[in-house]
């Protein structure tokens, strides 16, 4: 896509467990607006390598054991710092972000230094237990670093990749997502929303309520 740099410009970061029907496709149609895709394999059980495309662009970073989404995310912006990109997108393997989406988030950086994709204006699809709880984490998170925060908990961001190893999330779980809001805020870093559609087609949520609630305590305790 980028031909204009001899350094890579950006990069998709998608983490993964046991997201072997929808993996194909997620890293397919995310191709187009990339540099390369980084694909972390946080400990899948259902054999999900042959679902990967072979392609020069795709990056396969495979760890044997399941440690969780916040480990995951921080092995793929590891990587993404050491191939030196200047934009790192993450979005999840199940199909709820749009990669055509992408250029939006893009866009939105311009006077930002980290793009959240926010479901909230339209709630009708999200599951309820899940606006309860964005909506309470954000308020409080907000609170927290006294800045208004969106949707905390999406997955579908975009960030200026030479501000990642200031805000790198120390925690493992779902929660390091929120935890990187938080040290971005604290670092005075600027962070800007921009409207997503909400897409839940009935899936299984890998997040945990009560490990959910722990983490995110820790976050807001941090």
């Amino acid at each position: 896509m980028n031909n204009t740099s001899e350094k890579n410009k950006i990069c998709a970061v998608i983490p993964f467990f046991n997201e072997k029907r929808t993996l194909k496709e997620i890293i397919t149609r995310t191709l187009p607006f990339v540099d390369f895709v980084i694909a972390v394999n946080d400990g899948s059980t259902d054999n999900p390598h042959d679902e990967i495309p072979k392609n020069e662009k795709v990056i396969l970073l495979s760890y044997p054991q399941n440690r969780g989404k916040g480990y995951a995310l921080k092995k793929g912006f590891e990587e993404s710092i050491k191939r030196v990109s200047d934009i790192t997108i993450t979005l999840d393997a199940d199909l709820q972000h749009m990669p055509e989406k992408i250029p939006e988030l893009i866009s939105g950086l311009k006077n930002y230094d980290v793009v959240v994709g926010n479901r909230l204006n339209n709630l009708k699809k999200m599951p309820f237990q899940r606006v309860i709880s964005n909506k309470l984490t954000s308020f409080l998170l907000s609170i927290k670093t006294k800045q208004k925060l969106l949707d905390t908990q999406s997955g579908y961001r975009a960030y200026k990749t030479r501000i990642l190893n200031d805000i790198l999330p120390s925690y493992a779980g779902f929660e390091a997502e929120s935890e990187m809001l938080v040290n971005a805020a604290e670092k005075n870093y600027k962070i800007n929303f921009v409207p997503i559609p909400t897409i839940y087609a009935g899936e299984n949520s890998k997040m945990r309520s009560l490990q959910a609630i722990a983490g995110f305590i820790k976050v807001l305790l941090k």
